[in-house]
């Protein structure tokens, strides 16, 4: 819809999730992203993307609209991180506003997934070992939480019966409404969930066949979702099951009712 937003988004993660031995903490962050003309005090937001560590690298696994309006943006930055010892990673929900001569980054709202539960339904198990279903770090601690609803495992599953699923987002690193509206989401309720990438073909790429993404559409509509949103419009459908907006042109969004 407007690449120079999520552009602008990935600049701002990457300077405050990556960094040479020695130029670790928050000063240094602050430099990284004050050289960008971006607000240094974005780095006091930074959560999890900025460890105590001499050194970290980081890769932008996928950049998710988490809404789109005229003036305003959320960008869901899916990161994976490396500092000496440790893999991990977060995803960040990126806020924007219009601006000149580029879009400004006004705040940062990283995942908190929150700990591992001390057990876990045997459907979030399987989730969690079944190689079609490839979780982001804060997607893969959503699950291990425990806080994730037995409807959107059951349908992860089901659906990993026929597709390789990339998940960009489950439960937290999504805003708390649905974008520019007081309507609470499905995804920080634990009964959502976002693919990006099906059978290795990005939702977003034009290249992609419309025909896989719609068969994924109707099949998540199959394994129970109310909600299906995607970068098409498909007929058919009970009450509006289905729906297209410049938010979801670049994944599929899979809501559940409970």
């Amino acid at each position: 819809m407007d690449p120079a937003v999520k552009l602008r988004a990935v600049q701002v993660v990457e300077a405050i999730g990556a960094w040479g031995a020695g130029q670790g903490g928050v000063a240094a962050a602050k430099r990284r992203v004050a050289a960008l003309g971006a607000a240094g005090s974005l780095v006091d937001q930074a959560g999890a993307l900025l460890p105590s560590a001499d050194a970290a690298a980081l890769q932008v696994v996928d950049a998710q609209y988490g809404g789109i309006l005229a003036d305003s943006a959320s960008v869901l930055v899916v990161c994976r991180q490396w500092t000496p010892g440790h893999a991990g990673g977060t995803t960040v929900d990126v806020r924007l506003s219009r601006a000149q001569p580029r879009w400004r980054v006004t705040a940062l709202h990283p995942a908190r997934p929150g700990g591992a539960a001390k057990s876990l339904p045997s459907a979030a198990r399987r989730v969690l070992a079944d190689s079609r279903i490839v979780l982001p770090p804060a997607a893969e601690a959503d699950i291990r939480s425990g806080n994730i609803h037995a409807s959107v495992l059951r349908a992860l599953l089901d659906l990993a019966g026929t597709y390789r699923m990339y998940i960009s987002v489950v439960r937290s690193g999504h805003p708390l409404d649905v974008f520019g509206t007081s309507r609470p989401s499905d995804h920080p309720l634990g009964r959502a969930f976002d693919v990006w990438q099906i059978n290795g073909h990005a939702v977003v790429d034009p290249g992609t066949s419309r025909r896989l993404v719609e068969s994924f559409m109707r099949d998540a509509a199959a394994a129970g979702s109310y909600n299906v949103g995607g970068p098409v419009q498909l007929s058919g459908g009970s009450g509006g099951q289905f729906f297209s907006d410049d938010t979801h042109h670049d994944h599929v969004h899979v809501g559940f009712t409970a």
